[in-house]
């Protein structure tokens, strides 16, 4: 019972921690799985005999979708794109998920031609389709595509679409859109508002309008990609989609304390937990509430939820930095359970060096708190890796398992402390200075054998004794044989990690 009641301790004081190495850990494979999905769907296209004009018009909506994703990912949001592969008339190329937003993209020779295939009306494309020997006549046509008969003809083909085309040709776009509008205003009125939604929809990228947005490409760029993806030869490094290279300081100190946030709470549960507990008890015990009881309770939320926030903030920045390659290419794939029992490692030094320094604790205590606490934060972090592979939700199969660990941690830790102390009883083992061996006798056993001990000077104030009467009573004289007394000494544990002589 002794060792679960040391092993939730452990855990409720380290539940900022382990909470914060599992976020941590959880942001950057959340990163890297979004780089490997768009790296997987570019080398998809190895197979493609499609030609390289073509393609990269392909391969420019995975790049887009992907890259948004990857910087949704960084910023922890859950918004993300997904390529449609739709082919029906007016068919949005990547949609939004979990946010508004439907784009259409042309990746053609120029800036021009772009715009003019943004901004294609209803009625261009009937021509178009009857120049390439289509049979429908201009009823039937819109019917099958789901306009009515008397659809406003000169509207444009993807209304209501963010129009997204090459980086380099904005500018040109930009002036042929304006100079269309100006022209049509004069000539055709009619066709003026296809040409004004599509410059005001235009982009060079796909965005949430609230900080996440692709990578733009230009055209050229995108013939490169669309030959590396034939040639199945894409990669993250070449592309500089990597997680050192796109995660900044700033964004792992958000997620940081997005994850130090989650932690307070987590802490805050734990320890305020017990103290209601206890209240609780008291209430059917005696009846009535006891005031003292919700001062503990009110000082366990404060100092648990801010030592959680301190801890998760902390642990979810070192593994974060870590594993994006941002402390070096060599801690990159360091396991997140060994950044974790260091981190606490750490933190739990600074506290007890300082308990050392005031006086609160020995050399020899805190050399033994570390031992344990370390022996304890490997089974609970080994554990919690081992649990988050079977219960698959983020930070809970962790802390599940983190929990488990620290109970089992601590039982054998104390089982086995056992032991070593009996063995350094019997043999004066000193386990390399951890346990000190006190060779002095004590006390009461130099006054039996004569030896004067020195005391240090006492205040000694005078005591008030009353004047009491007492009977005269008989007293009877005994007789008391000489007795030898001998006093055997055996030697035990006097102190924390301190082994002496006790009578």
């Amino acid at each position: 019972m002794e060792g679960f009641r040391e092993g939730y301790d452990f855990f409720e004081s380290h539940a900022g921690n382990f909470a914060g190495i599992s976020s941590g850990a959880q942001y950057i494979d959340t990163v890297d799985s979004e780089i490997t999905a768009l790296m997987d769907s570019l080398n998809e296209f190895n197979s493609s005999g499609a030609r390289i004009d073509t393609l990269k018009g392909d391969v420019a909506e995975f790049w887009h979708a992907g890259t948004f994703n990857i910087k949704s990912a960084i910023h922890g949001s859950g918004h993300r794109a997904q390529v449609d592969r739709s082919h029906d008339f007016g068919s949005v190329d990547v949609s939004g998920k979990n946010f508004d937003g439907d784009f259409g993209l042309k990746y053609y020779k120029d800036g021009a031609s772009s715009a003019k295939q943004q901004a294609k009306s209803l009625f261009e494309r009937f021509k178009e389709y009857k120049s390439q020997g289509g049979k429908d006549e201009l009823d039937t046509y819109l019917d099958k595509r789901g306009y009515s008969a008397d659809a406003v003809l000169s509207d444009p083909v993807y209304s209501g679409q963010y129009r997204v085309i090459p980086s380099n040709q904005m500018r040109e776009a930009t002036a042929w859109l304006e100079r269309k509008i100006a022209e049509e205003s004069v000539k055709r009125p009619d066709q003026v508002k296809r040409y004004e939604e599509t410059l005001k929809l235009l982009r060079d990228k796909i965005s949430d309008n609230e900080g996440n947005e692709s990578i733009a490409l230009s055209e050229q760029e995108a013939r490169e990609l669309a030959r590396l993806a034939k040639e199945g030869g894409v990669n993250p490094e070449e592309l500089h989609l990597t997680p050192e290279e796109l995660i900044q300081y700033t964004d792992i100190l958000k997620q940081a304390c997005k994850a130090g946030m989650t932690s307070a709470t987590i802490s805050l549960v734990l320890r305020v937990a017990p103290e209601v507990w206890n209240a609780v008890l008291y209430l059917i015990k005696n009846g009535e509430v006891d005031e003292a009881q919700f001062k503990k309770i009110g000082f366990a939320a404060v100092t648990g939820a801010g030592e959680g926030f301190v801890r998760g903030t902390v642990s979810a920045a070192i593994t974060a930095s870590c594993k994006a390659g941002l402390c070096g290419e060599s801690l990159k794939s360091i396991d997140p359970s060994i950044v974790g029992a260091v981190t606490v490692l750490v933190m739990n030094s600074m506290k007890y060096s300082y308990k050392v320094v005031t006086g609160e604790i020995s050399r020899v205590q805190m050399a033994n708190e570390l031992i344990k606490e370390m022996f304890v934060t490997t089974c609970a972090l080994i554990l919690g890796s081992v649990s988050q592979s079977f219960i698959e939700i983020p930070v809970l199969g962790y802390m599940i398992g983190s929990f488990v660990g620290s109970i089992a941690g601590s039982v054998i830790y104390s089982a086995v402390y056992t032991p070593v102390l009996s063995f350094c009883v019997d043999t004066g083992f000193t386990m390399f200075g951890l346990v000190d061996q006190n060779y002095e006798l004590p006390e009461e056993v130099l006054k039996e054998i004569g030896i004067e001990v020195f005391e240090y000077e006492q205040f000694d104030y005078n005591h008030f004794e009353a004047s009491i009467f007492e009977y005269s009573t008989f007293n009877a004289n005994s007789f008391e044989p000489t007795n030898i007394d001998m006093t055997f000494l055996r030697r035990g544990v006097i102190g924390v990690n301190c082994i002496g002589y006790v009578g």
